[in-house]
């Protein structure tokens, strides 16, 4: 890294406005980015992408697998862990609407919920490996 060598007063203070100025503006770009994230990934934007209306009046209820067994496995699962000391109201109305919620749940809106969590917690792009060439050819003789 190379310095500025300063000379003066006033490029010292020059040089520590300029610095603070480029700070000022990395902190709000940080904060816009910051806050598009949050939004893009709120539990209410993700649901709305998965849950609109063509998803949940399916006219194949025969063929849907997926929610077929969601629509078992909800109920219980809320009802062991979100509403584990819920009365038998709040645990048999919970039971009717996520019975009901999980008859619409099909394989693509899971795989679509699972691949939107999996790229919050994703890693970045894969470098691709270099070839390593030692500057010796296969034809050669010393090969």
């Amino acid at each position: 890294m190379r310095y500025k060598e300063i000379k003066s007063l006033d490029e010292l203070q020059l040089e520590i406005r300029q610095v603070k100025s480029e700070y000022l503006l990395k902190e709000t770009l940080l904060k816009e980015d910051a806050r598009a994230y949050i939004k893009k990934f709120s539990p209410m934007n993700l649901l709305a992408d998965f849950f609109n209306p063509k998803s949940l009046l399916k006219l194949d209820e025969k063929t849907n697998l997926s929610g077929s067994i969601m629509s078992l496995l909800l109920p219980m699962f809320l009802n062991k862990t979100v509403f584990r000391g819920s009365g038998f109201l709040t645990k048999s109305i919970a039971a009717l609407v996520s019975g009901k919620l999980g008859k619409s749940l099909d394989a693509e809106s899971i795989t679509g919920i699972v691949g939107k969590i999996k790229s919050l917690f994703g890693s970045k792009k894969h470098k691709d490996v270099d070839f390593a060439d030692y500057g010796i050819p296969p034809d050669s003789e010393t090969y």
